[in-house]
């Protein structure tokens, strides 16, 4: 068993992110939300054959889905955590699989690129009024309809997507990965980082997939939403408090926060508003507005409405931001391990019986 000593999750945490950016999502290497997808495809289409429209067989069956998915992803996170406080000769191995797959919970690269493939291919093709290419990349990243989408639109959509996703690909996972941390200090036999940070994921993954109100989704995906709206919540409102920090703006913190609040309030969704509401007047760019979403029209509300519309400069903005305040998160990191006062889980040898 390693004397927990030399366990330094924090530390592991920042070289998670160091390795998000350097590697980001590489094709080649299988991906835990791949895996997470398959198996939510397969449970869906079992219960759709099963339940039929059975609207209450339907909900009971996509909490099942929900709950299976989440606890069963924190468990296999949970059980790759024991490797690292295993009683052999590799248990480093444990700590490598630990930092591969906490990088795995972070998008920050491949957020980045994403984006910046939309904003590439304008440039290339926009002269010419091609806007094919840069529809198919925001495809990629969006779930709207983008196949009418002009120049502007596209502009705005990946600004949206960028801000937005910031919340939900950077910064939520962050916050779960330090919730874990603070488990461990309580007891090191409890769920982790990696384990919280994977049952995120999975209710995350569970939203985007099976979270639209159209056909049976409507009630399949309800419990799956609503958990992450709640996982999400705590996170975006520190995402909220703390950006202006990073902005050129910091010095006006609170009218930002203010701001913020009330432009994406109205939005339905709890966080996706406020989330794109605080990059919009951090980075000075009006954002929302009408969106086609399969067969339906969905009027989000303007957000910054004294500030120009999106177009690439705005964009890179919130990118930069990001990663600016990604920066900032993991630097508190550091200060919280660099305080002896609050090191108590490298002080303490634990043993674990299996």
């Amino acid at each position: 068993m390693p004397n927990t000593a030399t366990i330094h999750p924090e530390i592991g945490v920042v070289f998670a992110a160091g390795l998000d950016w350097i590697m980001g999502d590489p094709p080649w290497l299988l991906h835990p939300v791949v895996v997470m997808g398959w198996v939510i495809r397969w449970m869906r289409e079992f219960l759709e054959t099963v339940a039929g429209t059975n609207r209450l067989a339907l909900s009971l069956g996509g909490g099942l889905i929900t709950l299976c998915i989440v606890l069963g992803s924190c468990a296999i996170g949970w059980a790759v955590e024991r490797l690292c406080f295993a009683d052999s000769p590799n248990h480093e191995w444990g700590w490598i699989l630990l930092v591969v797959g906490l990088a795995s919970a972070l998008a920050a690269r491949s957020l980045r690129s994403s984006v910046l493939a939309v904003v590439k291919a304008l440039t290339i093709h926009s002269h010419d009024g091609d806007f094919r290419s840069a529809r198919k990349q925001l495809s990629r990243i969006v779930s709207r309809d983008v196949n009418q989408l002009d120049e502007s639109e596209i502009l705005r959509a990946a600004a949206e997507s960028a801000s937005e996703n910031a919340v939900d690909g950077i910064f939520a996972p962050l916050f779960w990965m330090i919730v874990g941390i603070a488990l461990w200090r309580v007891n090191i036999s409890l769920p982790g980082p990696l384990a919280l940070v994977w049952a995120f994921k999975a209710s995350s993954t569970l939203d985007s997939m099976l979270g639209y109100k159209i056909g049976k989704l409507q009630w399949i995906g309800t419990v799956g939403a609503c958990l992450d709206d709640l996982l999400t919540w705590v996170p975006c409102r520190l995402v909220m408090l703390s950006l202006p920090l990073v902005s050129r703006s910091w010095n006006r913190w609170l009218i930002l926060v203010k701001a913020a609040e009330r432009d994406g309030a109205p939005d339905p969704s709890p966080n996706a508003g406020r989330s794109e509401a605080i990059f919009a007047h951090c980075a000075e760019v009006q954002l929302g507005g009408c969106n086609r979403y399969k067969s339906s029209w969905v009027n989000k509300p303007i957000l910054g409405m004294n500030y120009p519309p999106a177009d690439q400069a705005a964009i890179l903005t919130v990118l930069n931001l990001s990663h600016r305040l990604e920066g900032l998160w993991l630097f508190s990191i550091l200060l919280v391990h660099l305080n002896p006062a609050s090191i108590e889980l490298a002080s303490i040898s634990t043993s674990i019986n299996w």
